[in-house]
């Protein structure tokens, strides 16, 4: 997106910024809600990934989270460019650029997830995926506040 201009108008709009971060804002403090009022009632979210949703589900809620939060356009307009030699196609060396970083952002989380599954019984355990959520809620929560309440 970013390539082909929606990060250069958040970066040159205060106003297109400012939407995008409002509705960031308010996702983020509506998923970490979720999670802290599930921690608390004692019905982990974490306990609910046991495969009731399908996996479509889970990267449409990564898409959006990357969607609405500005600061990655942001990224990708002020820092990727400096990436960017002089003379090529800037629109194709910009995808490309996206891809890698998507790429090693795959190898990360397939990394994350292969070191972690030894742990998966131990997270699973209704304690322990209450206190992951109960925390990981807050720091939704406040991080969202955060964007929402941020000047540019």
């Amino acid at each position: 997106m970013a390539s082909v201009g929606l990060g250069a108008l958040l970066a040159a709009s205060r106003f297109a910024y400012d939407v995008l971060r409002v509705a960031g804002a308010l996702y983020m403090i509506w998923l970490g809600g979720r999670m802290v009022v599930a921690a608390i009632r004692g019905g982990a979210v974490a306990a609910q990934i046991t495969g009731e949703r399908p996996a479509r589900s889970w990267v449409w809620r990564g898409y959006l989270s990357n969607l609405l939060n500005p600061k990655i356009g942001v990224f990708y307009v002020t820092f990727l460019p400096l990436f960017v030699p002089t003379g090529v196609n800037v629109t194709a060396f910009s995808m490309l650029l996206a891809v890698i970083h998507a790429a090693e952002g795959l190898l990360w989380f397939w990394l994350l997830t292969t070191l972690l599954t030894p742990l998966a019984n131990w997270i699973r355990r209704r304690s322990v995926a209450r206190a992951l959520d109960g925390v990981t809620g807050c720091v939704l929560v406040a991080a969202g506040a955060g964007l929402f309440l941020e000047r540019r």
